[in-house]
């Protein structure tokens, strides 16, 4: 159950990019001001709803530095980084994070990293990189190094954050509606600080801002959370590069994009990687249904 949450975060980050590119021109920081506190809500609303109690937001110290370092932190790294570098490059260099898990979940206890993971994310990475570059090659200029190096620390903040929340398999995710209010408040202080506010025009940019907070930047945080805790990490990392194909898809079916033999190619690519990466996965799987059949 905790894969196939933690995957439904990689469904939901699917439509991020064109619920953004249907928000308007609402700065960053402003978007994420504004759909953090849906997603807060959503915490809220799933607590009172099970009768929980306030005091699941008593936790220790390390629990909120690594909570908020992880939501605020990577996209404050991120959005820092597409200024100071080309959004191909510096978007292919964030997206080294699900590599990131794979590799680094040897180090976490009870996991073991075998040859089929780093292939299966190394092929999810290949796939990923034909989505941001549409097939064509990149060139890495001195001048933004700024930027990659920004967008790399960016990857190391989500999959630090992603690895080291195992370690805290005992806090409840409902303390993940805690860090998003955090993360409003800071994202408000970032759009004070940094940018010229600019509203929603339309009731159709309201309602894509709206859909942001429970979604792709709200109801993702609290599944992941629960994945990365209690599914198979190297499976929910190796498959978290579906995430640009899907997001390509669905902005196809919109009609903001073409069809291409990139894009084909790209799939093949992804959905080999995830297949090798769940291996164990399948095994485990074929052992129950042969024990059941006898």
């Amino acid at each position: 159950m905790g894969t196939i949450l933690g995957f439904s975060a990689v469904l939901m980050w699917a439509v991020l990019a064109l619920l953004t590119a249907r928000s308007g021109a609402v700065p960053p920081f402003q978007l994420a001001a504004m759909t953090f506190p849906v997603a807060a809500l959503i915490g809220i609303v799933a607590l009172k709803a099970r009768g929980g109690s306030i005091a699941v937001f008593r936790q220790r110290r390390a629990v909120w530095i690594l909570g908020v370092g992880g939501l605020f932190g990577y996209h404050a790294l991120y959005f820092a980084a597409l200024r100071n570098a080309p959004p191909a490059q510096a978007g292919l260099i964030a997206y080294l994070w699900p590599l990131l898990i794979v590799l680094g979940s040897a180090a976490l206890p009870g996991e073991r990293l075998r040859w089929f993971h780093v292939v299966g994310a190394c092929l999810g990475l290949a796939g990923a990189a034909l989505i941001v570059t549409g097939g064509g090659t990149l060139a890495f200029s001195q001048d933004h190094a700024l930027g990659y190096g920004l967008a790399g620390l960016c990857a190391l903040t989500w999959s630090s954050y992603s690895l080291l929340s195992r370690r805290f398999g005992d806090v409840p995710s409902d303390v993940v509606t805690g860090f998003c209010a955090v993360t409003a408040v800071l994202s408000l202080l970032a759009h004070l600080a940094f940018e010229t506010t600019i509203w929603p025009q339309t009731a159709g940019e309201w309602t894509a801002v709206l859909l942001l907070g429970l979604l792709p930047v709200g109801g993702a945080f609290y599944v992941w959370d629960y994945g990365v805790k209690h599914g198979d990490i190297q499976v929910i990392g190796a498959a978290s590069y579906a995430a640009p194909l899907l997001s390509t898809l669905v902005l196809i079916a919109a009609g903001e994009a073409a069809l291409t033999g990139t894009i084909v190619t790209a799939a093949v690519l992804i959905t080999l990687g995830a297949g090798l990466a769940a291996l164990p996965l399948f095994r485990r799987l074929a052992r129950r249904g042969d024990a059941a059949i006898r």
